[in-house]
């Protein structure tokens, strides 16, 4: 069987490179997207030897930059799948100063939705021609759940989720498969400012008793890219300890 190639954003630190590390070890060859974090991303790359395919930087807080990407990872060879894990998130409350609530809202739309609808409409132009195609979108919890002054942050997943469920639909008979997982409290350097502080009332709402590790959302990821799940497209996995269900 062909070796293939999947294009992961923010993939230079997180569950981003969690998910680079376990995909390069399921065989992929993984071309690493980053914004700004060029040294962990040539780490990265070292790190997965053969199965590295590119360094590629973006901003995707800049939209138009996510075709480009897509552009510049294609050159280099084709791309087989697309994993969508860049991600930002700024709490803002709803009734927050209009310059304060207009750039949050903005950023976090544009990182979260917006690049990832470009990438995957890139993807599935090319995925069409190549015989189909595998997108996994990384979510979140609060894009089922919500959560306060946290509302443009869920809504911007919530987009992303139902984005995913409606393209499985379309795209089913082109051999293009949407899925996606939504991780609740993630242990990365990611993670909110005074988590630490409220770590013990957090653990008390996850049955588990831990946060997720990075690890946990790549093996649910990794699942998603083998054929052994294509008929899993338009599913979105929680991944939260037991902490909620819908």
């Amino acid at each position: 069987m062909a070796v293939k190639r999947v294009l992961v954003t923010g993939a230079s630190r997180g569950i981003g490179r969690a998910i680079a590390l376990k995909l390069a070890s399921d065989g992929w060859q993984v071309a690493i997207h980053y914004n700004s974090a060029r040294a962990e991303a040539e780490s990265l790359a070292f790190e997965l030897g053969n199965n590295s395919s590119g360094i590629y930087s973006a901003n995707l807080s800049e939209p138009d930059q996510a075709a480009q990407l897509w552009g510049a990872a294609k050159a280099d060879g084709q791309v087989d799948a697309l994993v969508n894990n860049a991600g930002i998130y700024i709490p803002v409350p709803f009734t927050a100063p209009e310059i304060e609530f207009e750039a949050a809202r903005k950023a976090m739309f544009a990182v979260n939705f917006e690049s990832p609808l470009k990438l995957i409409r890139s993807a599935v132009l090319d995925f069409a021609t190549q015989g189909g195609g595998t997108v996994v979108n990384v979510a979140s919890r609060v894009g089922f759940r919500g959560e306060a002054n946290a509302s443009m942050y869920a809504a911007s997943k919530a987009a992303l989720i139902n984005l995913t469920r409606s393209l499985a639909v379309e795209l089913a008979k082109q051999n293009i498969t949407i899925s996606g997982i939504a991780p609740g409290w993630v242990d990365t350097s990611m993670a909110r400012d005074g988590m630490q502080d409220r770590l013990p009332s957090i653990l008390e709402t996850i049955p588990l008793g831990r946060m997720a590790s990075p690890e946990d959302c790549a093996e649910v990821t990794a699942f998603l890219l083998r054929p052994q799940a294509k008929y899993l497209s338009g599913v979105v996995v929680d991944i939260n300890g037991a902490s909620y269900f819908h």
